[in-house]
């Protein structure tokens, strides 16, 4: 009997504190799970299981990344305009800027915030395009293949797509997708978001509707979001930005063309997917501007998030699906 009171009271004191934890005054575990699952597109679940609506719509108001109004001046970012000196700004500058003539790209690795960062510096955007699955509208590619079928040498995953109840193939992108001054692929989802690169290869982030961004010279471009950098102003981000915390992949350009492909890795598949990993918005655009980012986006994360250097899987992706933890996907930007 002096057992069994004893486990009562062990069990009592562990319902205590995750009541605590879950529904307590202090909101930062309350605000990461509902953030991180409601910002998926499978495991939203997670978060009902636990809270009301009501709760979640409170949470995610007190958490979020406001819009931008105005669109990526062009006339900023001045391409080949990459100086030779012999002191830099910062070690973030230097980083990025010294490096071999005969270096196409540069990959930089780093830990952030218990993550595992990995970023892409090309000096040409000229050769930064979106490669497509060459089954659109019917099935998606491992990254890698699309990586290969376009003789890349660098590649990340770029926008999102139709994951009904998890089981998406990645051959629906959401929004729109425009390659190569067409519109490829067009649905009902419509963020405002238009991100891609001009004919004159600057990155441009726009409101603008497809149509009138192909008007304006956009070569490639898929519809995604949130904006973090838009002409060299950063986002206002509330509480943890309403993304809580996953892998992450983002698209990036600096004032001198410069592009950057940054991606964030978890902590590769694992079957508590509470135990992912990753990073916030907020830490995303931190990074990005140590490295001079100028504009800058947040592409399609968590599961998704995908690095191929020269045909090979270079990250540790988190999906359950494959057994590289890689997903099928619509699309990436790619360098060749």
């Amino acid at each position: 009997m002096k057992k069994i009171g004893i486990l009562l009271i062990v069990i009592d004191i562990c319902a205590c504190i995750c009541f605590f934890i879950f529904y307590g005054p202090i909101s930062g575990f309350r605000d990461w799970l509902v953030t991180t699952s409601m910002t998926t597109m499978t495991h939203k679940y997670i978060a009902k299981t636990f809270y009301s609506e009501k709760m979640i719509e409170n949470v995610l108001s007190r958490n979020y990344i406001e819009d931008f109004s105005e669109s990526t001046n062009v006339d900023e970012v001045q391409i080949g305009n990459i100086k030779e000196i012999d002191s830099y700004t910062s070690v973030y500058e230097r980083e990025v800027l010294e490096h071999n003539s005969d270096e196409d790209y540069k990959i930089i690795e780093f830990d952030y915030n218990g993550s595992h960062v990995f970023l892409a510096v090309l000096y040409d955007p000229s050769r930064v395009s979106l490669g497509m699955t060459e089954y659109l509208g019917v099935q998606g590619e491992f990254l890698k293949d699309i990586s290969k079928k376009n003789n890349a040498l660098v590649a990340i995953n770029a926008g999102g797509f139709s994951d009904e109840g998890g089981f998406g193939n990645g051959g629906s992108p959401t929004g729109t997708v425009i390659k190569d001054g067409k519109i490829i692929w067009s649905n009902s989802y419509y963020s405002g978001k238009l991100a891609g690169f001009n004919n004159d290869n600057i990155l441009v982030l726009t409101g603008d509707s497809p149509n009138i961004a192909i008007e304006k010279g956009m070569r490639d471009a898929i519809e995604f979001g949130p904006f973090l950098i838009v002409n060299g102003v950063e986002a206002n981000i509330g509480g943890n930005g309403g993304w809580g915390i996953n892998p992450r992949t983002a698209l990036a350009q600096r004032k001198d063309g410069i592009v950057l492909f940054l991606v964030v890795d978890g902590n590769g598949y694992n079957s508590d997917w509470s135990a992912r990993g990753g990073l916030g918005l907020s830490d995303v655009m931190t990074i990005l501007k140590r490295y001079g980012a100028y504009n800058a986006v947040n592409l399609d994360g968590g599961a998704s998030t995908t690095l191929v250097v020269n045909n090979e899987l270079y990250n540790n992706p988190c999906s359950g699906s494959s057994a590289t933890g890689e997903r099928e996907i619509p699309n990436g930007w790619i360098f060749k």
